[in-house]
């Protein structure tokens, strides 16, 4: 599912998402709680305001962001 990322200047000066945007509802990056790199990709493992963790996969040769992974919580 493609989505509309915020990001700032994180770790080592490299863009970390700091909300993101699914249709028309903005959800809060509470905890970045994971990073890791892959050929051409960033993947960052967050937990949102919604108290929901989502896996957002940065295809740095696009530029476009994905949800990869989605764990609701109760």
């Amino acid at each position: 599912m493609s989505i509309r990322v915020e990001c700032y200047s994180g770790y080592r000066g490299e863009l970390e998402p700091s909300a993101f945007w699914l249709g028309e509802r903005r959800l809060a990056v509470r905890a970045l709680t994971d990073r890791w790199y892959a050929r051409q990709q960033r993947w960052f493992r967050v937990e949102a305001d919604d108290g929901s963790m989502y896996v957002l996969r940065h295809d740095e040769s696009s530029g476009n962001w994905e949800i990869a992974a989605y764990r609701r919580d109760a």
